[in-house]
């Protein structure tokens, strides 16, 4: 009996650490929907699933660059400049296509410059990242002079729009979460990631080309923030140079509730869109129930702090 009683007891730890965050959020939804009847209403789930589409991609991005041993604190200030310098060239050419080229463009170049200086001096991903942070908020309002960028007509569709009864953004979040899948579990690229942040000495042992891996990685992570930054202004109907604080912290809150470790190696798409949706439901329940802005951060501090905890029990759980 005490022998079964053992078993037991070591696989509750394995059973939660499968499971646990879809149980997390499977209560969340359920005590969301006693706390407050409009939850569970087609318009505010429709609402949820809008509000969440910028941080979705942000995560998408993290999640490669986290997995592989690193992180980006730039994405809030790069979907700022994104966002204005894809707005500033629709009002000038009135082309979709070009707007998003262009947003797209830029999170790219913040995302290669973020790479490659990490890999060539060395420097820690964080350092980096948040001198591009600061950098990329400045120019943003450099280059708008502080004023927002206004008559984006048909450009709102990209993040107003609905195609059927399908809102255009969760169509486009459904799809950067499919590429993220495919390189993380279908491609070469996502099994070096994985390995480089699981040992980083032996995946340079086993012949990986860590330095263009982690470029590689930052590269695409700044096209899917370039990508958020055009349908964030698209849903506001303008170019705001000061928006996006703090979206990177929700990006990376939605990938350590999902699963993916600080430390690299381990996660997966399925964790990083049910950390998504929690972190949604959060901000969504907070503001049904009217909590101050100022109380929402503390909330989300202390998510972040609980889910790292959560984390780091687990994989000393795992290796005794």
């Amino acid at each position: 009996m005490s022998e079964m009683h053992a078993v037991q007891k070591k696989k509750l730890p394995m059973i939660f650490k499968k499971f646990g965050i879809y149980i997390v959020l499977l209560l969340m939804i359920i005590g969301s929907a006693l706390l407050n009847d409009r939850f569970l209403t087609q318009a505010n789930i429709t609402n949820i699933m809008r509000q969440i589409v910028v941080i979705m991609i942000i995560a998408c991005g993290e999640q490669l660059v986290i997995t592989g041993g690193d992180i980006d604190l730039s994405p809030g200030s790069v979907v700022a400049l994104a966002g204005v310098i894809g707005t500033s060239v629709f009002v000038a050419t009135d082309s979709i296509i070009l707007a998003v080229g262009a947003s797209i463009l830029i999170g790219a170049l913040c995302g290669l410059f973020s790479g490659l200086v990490l890999t060539h001096y060395g420097i820690p991903a964080f350092i980096v990242t948040l001198a591009v942070q600061t950098s990329a908020r400045g120019l943003a309002l450099v280059y708008t002079g502080g004023i927002p960028v206004s008559n984006l007509g048909r450009l709102t569709t990209l993040g107003q729009g609905y195609l059927g009864p399908i809102p255009i953004p969760v169509i486009i979040m459904a799809g950067v979460l499919f590429v993220t899948w495919f390189v993380m579990s279908r491609r070469p690229l996502g099994r070096y990631i994985y390995a480089i942040g699981g040992n980083e000495s032996a995946a340079v042992a086993s012949g990986i080309n860590v330095k263009k891996v982690k470029v590689l990685a930052y590269l695409l992570n700044g096209c899917f923030v370039g990508l958020a930054g055009i349908i964030l202004m698209a849903r506001v109907n303008s170019g705001q140079p000061a928006i996006g604080v703090g979206y990177e912290f929700d990006g990376i809150t939605a990938c350590v509730v999902g699963g993916i470790s600080l430390n690299g190696g381990s996660g997966s798409i399925i964790g990083t869109i049910a950390g998504g949706l929690i972190v949604g439901i959060i901000n969504n329940m907070l503001n049904l129930q009217n909590v101050s802005a100022y109380y929402q951060q503390i909330v989300k501090g202390l998510v972040i702090l609980i889910a790292v905890i959560i984390d780091v029990k687990s994989k000393k759980t795992s290796s005794k």
